[in-house]
């Protein structure tokens, strides 16, 4: 059963705006951290924005000022909004979610594609 549930990827010009969400299911129990990282073909995966259960928020330095996540504890999800997008922000867009017993979910990625 599918655990990370996303959606919002698709394709826009630069300078344009999307937003991501992402559900976890009720089978993760205690989580502690929801957030998105992202992946372009041939370099390795790295962080965009994550969340905690208490609010706290941590940006990679490219996307800080132009992206903003939020989440709800109610109805376990995530919100990544990204405005001012780069061709540089092309990538799979993957949900990431961590217990507090330290346990790590993967969303199966979303593709966002910025066209120039």
């Amino acid at each position: 059963q599918v655990q990370v549930v996303e959606s919002g990827g698709g394709l826009v010009r630069a300078g344009g705006s999307l937003g991501l969400s992402c559900a976890a299911s009720r089978s993760i129990f205690s989580y502690t951290v929801m957030g998105w990282y992202r992946q372009a073909p041939g370099k390795q995966r790295e962080l965009v924005a994550t969340v905690t259960v208490s609010g706290s928020t941590d940006y990679a330095d490219s996307v800080k000022g132009r992206c903003t996540i939020s989440g709800d504890n109610v109805k376990r999800t995530v919100v990544l909004q990204m405005n001012s997008l780069k061709p540089d922000d092309t990538a799979v867009y993957y949900c990431y979610v961590r217990t507090v017993g330290g346990r790590e979910y993967w969303g199966q990625g979303t593709q966002v594609t910025v066209s120039s």
